[in-house]
């Protein structure tokens, strides 16, 4: 093999590799609005902004189903998540608390910033029983390395997940989509998808 060869074939193993990179680190991005439209496991989406967009469910996606809930489901050991904002004493202001099905304990556990929201965080684990204070009902929520102090204050939204099915899949239904992929054909994929009952609206 001479040498312009190996140069060559170093390059387009270079550019192959390139092509390849993409499809190995596929970005997902969230979702919320709508259900516009149900075929199979075919959505049409209506964004909270922006046009409609197709969403597959794979084959083995979850449907959570979102209720409204209160202070009073949470018990000790319940597994919950709250997205909240950092106090200068080292707690946490809920923003929202969602309480998981038992089915979904260790979904997502740990403490860690939340996206969505500037400056907030998103702790995953296992509540202590609530104490009432004059700021609200205060949760210790442990996870695997840590735990944190949530203060819930009165009027934050708190929802309970449910294991859904397609019958929560209908036209009108908010719902809230975690990570979608998004394909060559500018359509979206996901395997989970959270569906509002009642007029709830995921976050």
């Amino acid at each position: 093999m001479t040498a312009v060869t190996k140069i060559l074939l170093a390059g387009a193993i270079l550019v192959a590799s390139c092509a390849a990179l993409p499809a190995q680190q596929a970005q997902t991005q969230r979702l919320r609005g709508t259900i516009a439209k149900v075929e199979g496991n075919v959505l049409t989406l209506k964004p909270a902004t922006g046009d409609n967009v197709t969403l597959t469910l794979t084959g083995n996606a979850m449907v959570v189903a979102v209720v409204k809930a209160s202070l009073a489901d949470i018990k000790e050991g319940t597994f919950l998540g709250s997205a909240a904002m950092p106090q200068p004493d080292g707690s946490q202001r809920a923003l929202e608390v969602h309480i998981f099905p038992e089915q979904m304990r260790g979904t997502g556990e740990g403490h860690r910033p939340y996206a969505p929201v500037a400056n907030s965080t998103m702790t995953n684990g296992t509540s202590g029983a609530a104490v009432t204070g004059v700021d609200g009902s205060t949760l210790v929520v442990k996870y695997k390395d840590g735990e944190k102090k949530i203060v819930v204050p009165p009027g934050v939204p708190i929802v309970r997940y449910e294991i859904g099915s397609a019958a929560d899949l209908k036209p009108g239904a908010n719902f809230t989509v975690l990570a979608a992929t998004k394909k060559a054909d500018g359509t979206f994929e996901a395997a989970r998808i959270n569906v509002g009952r009642d007029g709830v609206v995921p976050q």
